[in-house]
């Protein structure tokens, strides 16, 4: 991943800035940088300190960042994009490049606004003050936040297959997960139609006949991959999406729902947010029964049993369910919130990874087979994995910049240390 953002995003990028500037394009100028902010803030979820600020500078393209220091150089970029495309909201020349809004400046400025939002979110245990002023800035900015599905921004595969379909049914390497079975049966979300085929073999799911879905848990026992090729793959649709979502309105509902248990200003009303965001999940993801689903406050997740290792089954961490309650607490709201952005998000698990490490939600079950050790960290029975550790490459070509960004990460380089944003600590309202 650090290689296809480096090769593939950055560079690119940064050629393009450079011709921009030097032939007076100032908008293409700006969204090249947007296109480096979406593609650095994805890269810093995974190892927390990358190089941005520095990249591309002359004798200093090697320092990483600190990661509060990104998040406000983050932060300046999105002004600075900003205030470009307020000044050129009729400018047509991005039409015949840009694949996801055909050049509609209107739409890139909500997404910056939803970008605003979502980063100012991922922060908001470790500085809320910035966090309120960057979420209440993007709340209240004239040019709005992603407002409906046909806002959603999605990136085209350029006639390539999204990556989950070739590893499902190319390499037969992945199969639905055991969290998605019991949230998505335990809680009757007809999303999962969408996402998921029926498993082949029927007598693997004798608990819930009526939802023929079977998965596998992550991080189980497992002797061979022949024994689960039974189980649920990906829906047959992903053999031929052209373009995988990014940004979805729902998830701007679900940003706002949890804004506004925060008490931030322009955030709106956390109930109509919340059912909001799954309704417009819903509509995107072309599932019925969204009504009956929100009215649902009984439906909660189910216990997994592997019936192919019985070392695998595990007990539901989580009870909750979807109709939404004022009378709940600020957490019980939160855990709703932040499950039902994790249906949401599928194919976007790093946002999902995002939430979980910051919230604790969704309640996922832990990794019955636990193979970390002290060569990379280990990582306790009760909890996951937080972060990747800076990659190879680097390590043998960057020596220095690796030892100086691991001064930054505020703890050793391994995959037990907490991000930044991932405090560890309660959720703070």
């Amino acid at each position: 991943y650090w290689g296809r953002i480096y090769g593939s995003v950055m560079s690119p990028s940064l050629q393009v800035i450079k011709q921009a500037d030097e032939g007076g394009y100032e908008v293409f100028s700006a969204w090249a940088k947007m296109l480096q902010v979406l593609a650095i803030s994805k890269l810093t979820a995974i190892h927390g300190p990358v190089i941005y600020s520095n990249y591309g500078v002359s004798g200093q393209a090697n320092i990483y960042d600190k990661e509060d220091v990104l998040y406000n150089k983050l932060f300046a970029d999105l002004d600075a994009v900003q205030a470009v495309f307020a000044a050129n909201k009729d400018y047509k020349g991005l039409t015949k490049f840009d694949a996801s809004y055909a050049g509609d400046i209107a739409k890139w400025s909500k997404l910056i606004n939803s970008m605003r939002l979502r980063l100012a979110i991922r922060i908001s245990k470790v500085a809320p003050a910035l966090a309120k002023t960057q979420g209440e800035k993007a709340l209240s900015d004239p040019a709005g936040l992603i407002s409906s599905n046909g806002d959603n921004f999605n990136v085209s595969l350029y006639g390539d297959k999204i990556p989950v379909n070739v590893i499902c049914f190319e390499w037969g390497d992945t199969r639905m997960g055991s969290g998605m079975e019991s949230f998505g049966v335990g809680m009757k979300d007809n999303r999962i139609t969408s996402f998921f085929a029926p498993a082949s073999d029927n007598t693997l799911y004798p608990d819930h006949p009526d939802w023929p879905y079977k998965g596998i848990h992550s991080g189980a026992f497992l002797d061979a991959k022949d024994q689960r090729l039974t189980y649920s793959t990906i829906n047959e649709s992903f053999k031929s999406v052209t373009s995988r979502r990014y940004f979805t309105y729902s998830e701007v509902c679900h940003l706002k729902a949890e804004a506004a248990l925060r008490g931030w200003a322009g955030a709106g009303d956390a109930k109509t947010n919340y059912e909001d965001g799954v309704r417009a999940s819903f509509a995107d993801w072309g599932a019925g029964g969204v009504d009956a689903y929100l009215a649902d406050d009984t439906s909660k997740p189910i216990n997994y049993v592997d019936p192919k290792d019985s070392r695998n089954n595990w007990t539901s961490r989580s009870d909750v369910t979807v109709a939404w309650n004022d009378a709940d607490s600020n957490e019980r709201k939160l855990e709703k919130i932040i499950t039902q952005k994790y249906f949401n998000n599928f194919t976007n698990a790093l946002e999902t990874w995002v939430d979980h490490r910051r919230t604790g939600y969704p309640k996922l079950p832990y990794n019955t087979k636990n193979d970390s050790n002290a060569d990379w960290g280990v990582i306790p029975a009760d909890q996951f994995i937080k972060r990747m550790p800076f990659i190879n490459g680097e390590r043998n070509n960057n020596a220095d910049g690796v030892a100086d960004a691991t001064t930054k990460l505020g703890g050793p380089d391994l995959i037990s240390t907490r991000l930044w944003w991932d405090t560890g600590n309660p959720n703070n309202f």
